[in-house]
């Protein structure tokens, strides 16, 4: 990463905060020199509180950290982006976001990491974990058995019904990446290069 010009602002610098998984702003903070290298050395967020004077640790009273994922630096050297994995609500109310945001997008990133994490955690009352454990062949015999269910219900007017048969073929579609020792990101990355070479 380039130098972090503190100068600009008198020592601190404005950091934008988004979740890495879903990409919705969290909240905006500041940091100085110190915050900024205890943020590197501990992987979890830490402000400079112009109200208190002190280093911050975002979760420090209650637990929801601010898991460092990826640091970027703007253009002109004095902003900050940081991509976090919250561990929690990350406003002060108790809500997702400080904007009052209602955000929907973006939530396969975080259900794909849940699946991670229940899979990891070898859970075994985790119905993830159970099917995971059967093996691939198994999932893709799920996966196929919704897609199925999907067809059939686009045939009939009952949208809920629909809805939910989307809802669990994208489900167990992550799931089957997961087998397949792969991410939908990499999947993404097949359908924009796609895009960029249908119009070129």
């Amino acid at each position: 990463m380039k130098k972090i010009n503190f100068e600009k602002g008198n020592g601190l610098v404005p950091v934008i905060i988004q979740n890495a998984y879903n990409e919705q702003v969290l909240m905006l903070g500041f940091m100085n020199e110190e915050a900024y290298q205890k943020t590197m050395d501990e992987k979890k967020v830490t402000f400079y509180s112009r109200s208190k004077n002190r280093l911050w640790t975002k979760g420090e009273t209650t637990g929801h950290y601010l898991i460092v994922k990826e640091i970027y630096l703007d253009c002109d050297e004095d902003t900050l982006l940081i991509k976090v994995e919250p561990q929690g609500p990350t406003c002060h109310r108790g809500t997702v976001s400080c904007f009052d945001e209602e955000y929907e997008k973006g939530f396969l990133y975080e259900l794909q990491t849940i699946q991670n994490r229940r899979i990891e955690e070898k859970n075994s009352e985790s119905y993830t974990y159970q099917l995971y454990q059967k093996g691939i062949n198994k999932i893709a015999q799920k996966v196929g058995e919704e897609a199925v269910e999907l067809v059939l219900e686009a045939k009939d007017n009952n949208i809920e019904l629909f809805k939910n048969e989307a809802a669990d073929l994208l489900y167990h579609f992550l799931l089957l990446l997961k087998a397949k020792g792969l991410e939908l990101e990499d999947i993404e990355k097949i359908l924009k290069q796609r895009h960029q070479e249908a119009h070129t």
